[in-house]
């Protein structure tokens, strides 16, 4: 899609389960298989693992980078689309990770080697802090411990090469390109929004992992939650705004291309996906 002077390409890194009746949190009781049914699914989900191009006059910009081997063989398809979309990832100078959990940042190695030599990648300091310090690692609950070493496998590589790059959110990271806080699902949970010629598009990451629960009810969160209350005040926060300016949104985990419109019905939300367009607007 074009978003004023920017291409969007959406690219599938393909799909992984989660099993809602395990995995969600703060639920009614019977509401996650309630609002599953009402949607046509059940549980385990099959959700996307989306990742997004944005193609500048200058850059080639990757938002996050998806999962290599880590859920089989099921997803680990981000450079396949990467090169069906006509780009090789040596390409790509850029890339902005919305956060340091495996789904978003396993694609970043193949093995030993670096899967995106020529890019810098870009991290929120608030993350950076948390998954590759030594001392948050000591004082981690034990369940956190395999993320530690996810974060250590797959940014490590590149911080030890000097292409990690650490920002606040005072400034924009490209023209028309701004980090978003948006924290509790990790302490450093980024969004990017995209403005151009009076559009935007917020590419909110893991605001919502199953839609069909989260925007029915955005007080639901995910086990995966780093703090599972904050990421609930976050996405009731990031959700009414969408909903209310009417902006582009891009969810790391809606179904694909992943790409819509939220609009508000009471209490709950609802998402309008993109329509299919041969103009390449996405109008």
């Amino acid at each position: 899609m074009q978003l004023g002077d920017f291409t969007v390409i959406a690219l599938s890194d393909g799909t992984a389960p989660i099993d809602a009746n395990k995995l969600m949190k703060f639920a009614k009781p019977g509401e996650i298989n309630q609002l599953l049914k009402s949607s046509f699914q059940t549980s385990p989900v099959e959700a996307s693992i989306n990742a997004f191009l944005v193609k500048t006059n200058n850059h080639l910009i990757l938002i996050d980078a998806g999962t290599a081997t880590a859920y089989g063989p099921s997803a680990g398809h981000l450079t396949e689309s990467l090169y069906n979309a006509g780009y090789k990832s040596e390409q790509i100078d850029a890339i902005l990770i919305t956060h340091i959990h495996v789904d978003h940042t396993g694609g970043l190695m193949n093995g030993n080697e670096m899967v995106f030599p020529n890019a810098t990648i870009y991290i929120s300091k608030p993350e950076a802090d948390f998954w590759l310090n030594e001392t948050s690692k000591k004082n981690a609950p034990k369940a956190l411990l395999p993320f530690f070493q996810y974060a250590e496998n797959t940014v490590g590589p590149y911080q030890k090469a000097g292409k990690v790059k650490l920002f606040g959110y005072d400034k924009e990271l490209f023209p028309g390109i701004m980090p978003v806080p948006t924290p509790g699902h990790t302490p450093g949970h980024t969004s990017y929004a995209l403005e151009s010629k009076g559009q935007k598009l917020l590419f909110w990451g893991d605001i919502t992992h199953i839609g069909a629960i989260q925007l029915a009810d955005p007080s639901v969160s995910i086990d995966y939650d780093v703090n599972p209350e904050a990421a609930a005040v976050t996405r009731k926060k990031v959700l009414t705004e969408a909903a209310r300016e009417g902006y582009w949104v891009a969810g790391s985990h809606l179904s694909f291309p992943g790409i819509g419109h939220l609009k508000a019905v009471g209490s709950r939300y609802e998402f309008e996906p993109i329509h299919y367009s041969t103009y390449g607007t996405g109008q």
